[in-house]
């Protein structure tokens, strides 16, 4: 399969945005007709919650090809890159079903993006303690990896510091950026009402065969029972090598101090307002 790029194609990819991500409207309708040739799989999860298992599931399930949809995997703010999905979308590559997990905040300009291309992006809602435990203990293991880290930096003294120091650090340099992510995919859920499918951690423990149907139908890519299980199974077997974490619930919890949990608690609760979340989010 070869891209087939008309002059509308090529001259989108080098049209900019307005300012704030938008796009001018007839430009826009044409990335909404674009956006509905081909489908694909976006899990838009924050770090550590389950993106690594559900993303390897995915591409099992439709024979999918994960791949990179920003400019560069440096941060994590990802904003998506328009010629990628340009190439996709016109029949170029990948050649198979795109596959792809990127951890974006629903932001105005990622919005835009979404809409115009008729995307349907997916979320995880996790305990905040648990993804952050799960975090510490992955850069623990891979403390030559600054990468991984959310649009900061590590200090050099940072590998010298206790747990408890180390926990401080994390919760104010990245909880801001989970609150903010939260936040927002949270906002843009109740006012497109079907355009995010959000998923719960608790309920991919349970039954991850079904989630994995409920993302795949909701990214317009529907796959029965018997091919999800089979998916899940040949996922699970592959855990090694695609680093997939322990999955403990309820581990952040028994290491975070009282305080560190009231400011998590805060950073949620107080500024951002997310109630409705709270059971998935900070579970007593």
């Amino acid at each position: 399969m070869t891209a087939n790029l008309d002059v509308e194609s090529a001259a989108a990819v080098f049209t900019l945005p307005q300012h704030d991500g938008s796009f001018d409207p007839a430009q826009a309708a044409y990335l909404r007709s674009l956006g509905q040739r081909r489908p694909s799989v976006m899990l838009a999860f924050a770090p550590k919650a389950a993106g690594t298992f559900l993303r390897a599931s995915a591409i099992f399930a439709v024979d999918g090809q994960l791949t990179r949809v920003i400019h560069a995997q440096g941060g994590r703010d990802a904003t998506p890159y328009l010629p990628t999905y340009i190439l996709y979308l016109s029949g170029g590559f990948p050649h198979s079903t795109l596959v792809t997990h990127v951890h974006m905040q629903a932001l105005p300009a990622n919005r835009h993006f979404i809409e115009a291309l008729d995307l349907k992006p997916v979320i995880m809602l996790r305990p905040v303690p648990d993804m952050l435990i799960s975090y510490l203990d992955m850069l623990s293991s891979e403390p030559a990896s600054p990468s991984h880290w959310l649009n900061s930096s590590i200090p050099e003294n940072f590998y010298a510091m206790d747990e408890a120091a180390r926990i401080d650090f994390m919760i104010a340099t990245m909880m801001p950026w989970y609150a903010s992510y939260f936040a927002t995919w949270q906002r843009f859920a109740k006012e497109r009402p079907g355009r995010v499918c959000i998923l719960k951690y608790k309920d991919v423990r349970r039954d991850p065969v079904a989630m994995l149907q409920t993302l795949l139908s909701h990214s317009g890519l529907p796959r029965s029972r018997e091919v999800c299980a089979l998916a899940v199974e040949a996922a699970w077997d592959e855990r090694h090598a695609n680093h997939f974490n322990r999955g403990e619930e309820g581990r952040g919890r028994k290491r975070l101090s009282t305080s560190q949990l009231a400011q998590i608690d805060r950073l949620l609760f107080g500024y951002y307002g997310l109630e409705a979340w709270r059971e998935e989010l900070l579970p007593a």
